[in-house]
Order: structure tokens, then C-alpha cells, then sequence
């Protein structure tokens, strides 16, 4: 084997690389708080909309679950132009995502829901807080402290999900790096700089899902 480790082609073209893993972070944050707004109403119609919602939101949650995102969004993608729809890859891998994160993150805010005690509820209810001031001042809270390590993950997964975007043309973090193979052809230097990003936008992650929860809900979290 004649292969020699050349960083420097790689390194010059660091900015290109960097361009893709901030389109990877900015698609994944805006597919997890979508997410978010669809998990809460989501739980909530499983425990309070009575048989139809609850029947729709298992349907949803059944179906996004148990059926890969990648199809997903290839449906999103491919098929849907049959019905005169249209949408560019990037809202295509984004709204595929969304929805995909939306039906774990039900289940997993169903379970926060579940955590909080009826006296909480009881005594916004005695304050005069209606049922969607409950929820945003109330239950949000509570989920983010109580399930944080659940959410963090989930962020990641959804993060290193971008991945996927790649196979639409999204010129993400992973289309960026089979661009800039296809033109070098130095695939294991490419390939270990992308995972070092991938590490990177994971942590930058993380850290924004901390300092979020410690401004907007007043979540005790740790960084690392």
C-alpha cells in the first residue's frame, strides 16, 4: 500500500468543510424545536384529546417511528412531485427530519407529562393560569429539567442525522466532504476531518441545549 497521508489539501479547504457543519447545526436545530413544538402537542392530545387525537397522534408516532427517516424523506422528496408538490432538498431533508424528531420527541415528552405531580397543575390552575400557560410555564419547565439527558440525545441523533441530506445535494457537513473527495481523492484525511467536525458540532450542540435551558427554564445543567 503506496498511500501517503496528505493533511494539507484537506486543511486548505477547512472554511468549505466548516460552511457544510454549520448548515448541518443550523438544520438540526431548526428540526429539533420543530419537533419540540410538535412532541408537546403531540403528548398532549395522547393524554388529554380524548380517543380520536390520542388515535391520530398514535398513528403519527407509530408510523415515524418504525419507518426510517431516510424513507421518509424520500417520500417527501420524490413522491410527492406525482401530486404537484415540490419542495427543494433542504426543506425536504428539513421537514422529514421535523417530523421524524417530532414522533420520538412525543413519547419522550409524554413521559415528562407523566412525571409531574397533579398538585403542580392543581395550584396553576388555582393562580388562574389557562391549560396553554400551564403547559408553557408549568409542564415545559418541569419536561426540560426532569428529561434533559433524553432531549440531548435526541438533539444529537437528529444532528448526526443530517448526514442523510448528503443523498438530496444538501451541501451539508457529509455532502461537502463527497464533493471535496470526489475533487482530491483523499479519502481517509477528508473522512478524519469530518468526524473531528462531527464531534465538534455535537459538543457546540450540547453546550447551545444548555444555555437554553438555563436562561428559558432555569434547568440545573451541565455541560459536560
Amino acid at each position: 500500500m503506496n498511500y501517503t497521508l496528505q493533511f494539507g489539501q484537506v486543511i486548505d479547504r477547512l472554511p468549505y468543510l466548516a460552511g457544510g457543519a454549520w448548515l448541518s447545526l443550523l438544520l438540526a436545530t431548526l428540526a429539533f424545536f420543530g419537533g419540540m413544538i410538535i412532541g408537546v402537542f403531540g403528548a398532549m392530545a395522547k393524554l388529554f384529546g380524548g380517543r380520536i387525537l390520542a388515535g391520530i397522534a398514535n398513528i403519527y408516532v407509530v408510523f415515524f417511528t418504525n419507518t426510517p427517516a431516510l424513507v421518509q424523506v424520500y417520500f417527501l422528496y420524490f413522491a410527492l412531485p406525482s401530486f404537484g408538490i415540490i419542495l427543494p432538498p433542504f426543506e425536504a431533508v428539513l421537514i422529514g427530519l421535523t417530523l421524524n424528531s417530532g414522533a420520538y420527541l412525543t413519547e419522550i415528552q409524554r413521559a415528562g407529562f407523566l412525571s409531574i405531580h397533579r398538585n403542580e397543575v392543581e395550584a396553576a390552575e388555582t393562580i388562574g393560569l389557562s391549560q396553554m400557560q400551564s403547559v408553557w410555564y408549568v409542564i415545559v419547565p418541569h419536561i426540560v429539567r426532569t428529561l434533559y439527558p433524553s432531549l440531548s440525545n435526541q438533539y444529537i441523533l437528529i444532528t448526526l442525522g443530517t448526514s442523510m441530506a448528503a443523498i438530496f445535494g444538501v451541501e451539508e457537513l457529509t455532502g461537502r466532504a463527497l464533493s471535496l473527495n470526489a475533487e482530491t481523492f483523499r479519502s481517509i484525511e477528508i473522512f478524519v476531518i469530518t468526524a473531528g467536525l462531527y464531534i465538534a458540532i455535537t459538543l457546540v450542540a450540547n453546550v447551545l441545549l444548555v444555555f437554553l435551558g438555563r436562561y428559558y427554564f432555569r434547568a440545573r445543567m451541565r455541560l459536560f
